[in-house]
């Protein structure tokens, strides 16, 4: 008896509804394809017409599911998935194996990339993409993307798994030179007299921080003072800047817990006060299911936890349950 052939709109029409559907957005769907919007917006047209079905509800500048749309994503997503990992454990030992990451800059200048050195060292045959900006949100939904570093409120959708990292937590930190030269600062208004190296407020307005400021009104403020905002040395909306500035032992900044924690357990930085201020907020590691499916993925995932309990234990801290 023959085998009835499956009847089935053209692949590539679910590829591009899954990345529409996913973002909401066929602008956004256009720029992760490469393509025009109005490609998106005909893939999607055409796929409704040979379904007999709508798919979206089109509003003005917003795009919903329909009932039909939303059980349409979860199919086409999980079986996109099972492809995806087919084909990966196909070419699994033909070819390099990869590991792309999205974070903010200052993540991945001084969390990541460390992490990833070490990795690699174990691992050298596995090599590393990273997807650095504090000016894009969007890149963590990329299909290429396996982990993205997040700040802020859990944010988890289907086909994701959501890990806590550490705290989201700053402390000022300086050179010893410079703490032996113009300290100690035993109380909170001694540093108002010294160079406070600041983060200026663009950086907290960029499209990928998105969460409320960590600076020095708010450190100055839980102390139960006012920051001075003396003439600064250097404000900038980046961590790199600020942090080669401090290594320079040009003046004080406000360290990201996560940042700091080599140069702190190396000696290169000290705190300049005994207090840290937190923010309420986590930083999170973001994985794609189907990327877990990829051993080397889910080796660098344990890897990247394992590194995140020894910094809170050094911090003298404890991961939630």
């Amino acid at each position: 008896m023959p085998i009835k052939r499956r009847y089935l709109p053209s692949l590539g029409s679910f590829a591009t509804f899954e990345v529409a559907a996913k973002h909401l957005s066929f602008t956004l769907a256009a720029k992760e394809l490469n393509v025009t919007q109005g490609a998106v917006s005909q893939q999607i047209r055409l796929l409704e017409r040979a379904l007999d079905v709508a798919l979206f509800v089109r509003k003005h500048n917003a795009l919903e599911l329909t009932p039909e749309g939303v059980n349409l994503f979860g199919a086409v997503t999980d079986g996109l998935d099972t492809i995806s990992a087919a084909v990966a454990t196909l070419s699994e030992d033909q070819g390099p194996q990869t590991v792309t990451i999205s974070a903010t800059d200052g993540m991945s200048q001084f969390w990541l990339q460390p992490l990833i050195d070490r990795f690699r060292a174990a691992h050298p045959e596995v090599g590393f993409i990273v997807f650095a900006s504090d000016e894009d949100d969007n890149l963590r939904n990329y299909a290429e993307v396996d982990i993205a570093i997040l700040c802020g409120n859990e944010r988890c959708e289907v086909g994701e798994v959501l890990h806590f990292l550490f705290p989201e937590a700053a402390q000022p930190v300086c050179t010893p030179e410079f703490l032996a030269r113009f300290g100690p600062f035993d109380d909170v208004d001694s540093l108002n007299r010294v160079n406070l190296l600041h983060l200026h407020d663009r950086h907290w307005t960029a499209d990928a921080i998105g969460w409320q400021p960590l600076g020095w009104p708010e450190w100055f403020r839980a102390q139960g003072q006012e920051w001075s905002r003396a003439p600064s040395s250097l404000s900038t909306n980046k961590v790199g800047l600020l942090m080669s500035a401090t290594l320079a032992g040009e003046g004080v900044m406000l360290g990201w817990h996560p940042m700091v924690y080599a140069l702190i357990t190396s000696g290169e930085l000290v705190f300049a006060h005994p207090t840290p201020i937190s923010a309420g907020r986590g930083n999170f590691l973001n994985c794609k299911q189907k990327s877990l499916k990829r051993p080397i993925v889910s080796a660098f995932v344990e890897y990247a936890l394992d590194a995140a309990r020894d910094q809170m234990r050094g911090y003298g801290l404890t991961q939630p349950a």
